[in-house]
């Protein structure tokens, strides 16, 4: 590598709720940990696949919902960096993570903790579907229509209004602190569908109504980056999504590196117009019909694929992230176009669910130049054993509930 890490510095991976087959979080530990790294990571107990790797120095369980109080979260990462005993790089895995360091960075920061330092509210509004679109508005950013009715009357307006098919979402990212009102991202055909719906949704419905950007005329793509202090990208990534679970709604399942100029140029404007510094990973949909980039999600974070991004100096985003917090300099070059990522749980599902629907992704390369696999690394294979041993019952019948949840009816399906 053309450069050089500070390994006294360890990185801790920081994650809130019961999702222990996160493959993010497995590619960040072995991705610091290669360059010599201590890396330390939370996790629901000690069978996780991050616990597994060669590469974690120690783990520290600790099952949590995402539902705690955030001081008593705090509580217990200060418990963690006296345990760890010197300065240590935070790299959040979600957003009840990456939203609790920002607004809770004085008593972090006095533990030793190293992390970007951010507008305090910003991460909680770039997370949330109504905060984002607000801000896209203010900023000349496209985004998809959307209506954020605040009582059922209000959704019988919109329903008398709207044209049909629409998209339904948790108007907030923190759905684990609350009951959420839709399974995901929810496709809704019809305005009785839509009113059927929503009479479970409560007196104050917790939801962003969204136009709905048709698949044939549409095509996903990402953005992984890294911003300084001033807001300026220090690693700039931007790829194409071929396959997701569940189908058109989920996580990538597949993905490839594609150069991407107007769409590199969009998000710096975006980043640089908010303010925001750190990690970020963000979801787009090209909408054919106006030929515009409509920014759908901002992870404010780590997203689970930055490993499918690297440029020919050996940086992704946590490398990127490391080095900068450590006062290193960030090595620029271009990124590996063509480069393949691939989660093999959830890869194969996607495929089978894909070509039965027909859709392709045209700006997808025909061949790959290498594949980066989420789980399998052959200097790390405890991690993809573990996640086998986790996943075969379980993982299976969990996946056939999201495929179900994303067909049925009129209620469900690809959505934005």
């Amino acid at each position: 590598m053309p450069f050089a890490v500070d390994r006294d510095v360890p990185g801790l991976i920081v994650k809130f709720g019961d999702y222990p087959l996160h493959h993010g979080g497995v590619g960040a530990i072995r991705s610091l940990g290669r360059l010599g790294v201590p890396m330390y990571a939370i996790t629901e107990d000690r069978y996780t696949p991050a616990a597994a790797s060669r590469y974690l120095r120690g783990a520290f369980p600790w099952r949590t919902t995402g539902a705690e109080e955030p001081e008593r979260l705090v509580e217990g990462l200060v418990r963690i960096a006296r345990r760890i005993g010197r300065p240590t790089v935070m790299i959040p895995t979600d957003e009840e993570a990456a939203v609790l360091i920002a607004e809770h960075q004085d008593p972090l920061a006095d533990a030793g903790y190293l992390f970007p330092r951010v507008e305090r509210e910003l991460p909680r509004r770039l997370a949330s579907k109504q905060g984002l679109h607000e801000l896209c508005v203010e900023h000349g950013i496209p985004s998809p229509a959307a209506a954020f009715p605040q009582s059922y009357a209000d959704i019988e307006e919109f329903a008398e209004k709207a044209r049909f098919p629409v998209v339904a979402k948790n108007r907030e990212a923190f759905t684990r602190r609350s009951h959420p009102a839709v399974n995901g991202t929810t496709r809704i055909a019809t305005a009785n569908g839509l009113r059927q719906l929503a009479r479970g949704w409560g007196e104050k419905p917790g939801v962003i109504l969204q136009e709905y950007l048709p698949r044939e005329q549409a095509e996903d793509w990402i953005v992984h980056s890294y911003f300084d202090r001033d807001s300026t990208p220090r690693a700039m990534f931007t790829g194409v999504k071929v396959r997701s679970w569940p189908p058109h709604a989920g996580m990538t399942a597949n993905a490839y590196v594609v150069d991407n100029p107007e769409l590199a140029d969009l998000a710096a404007r975006f980043i640089k117009q908010t303010g925001f510094s750190g990690v970020i990973d963000l979801d787009l949909r090209f909408d054919r019909r106006d030929g515009q980039y409509k920014l759908l999600d901002f992870n404010p974070r780590m997203g689970a694929q930055f490993r499918l991004f690297e440029n020919e100096a050996g940086i992704d985003v946590v490398r990127a992230l490391h080095l900068d917090l450590t006062g290193r300099a960030v090595p620029e070059g271009e990124q590996r176009a063509g480069h393949r990522y691939v989660v093999e749980n959830i890869d194969l599902p996607a495929l089978l669910a894909y070509r039965r629907s027909g859709y392709t992704t045209p700006h997808a390369p025909s061949r790959a130049s290498g594949t980066e696999l989420a789980w399998w690394a052959a200097d790390d294979p405890r991690p993809f054993f573990t996640m086998l041993a986790r996943f075969v019952r379980p993982g299976a019948k969990h996946l056939y509930q999201l495929w179900q949840t994303n067909r049925r009816g009129s209620t469900s399906g690809p959505g934005v």
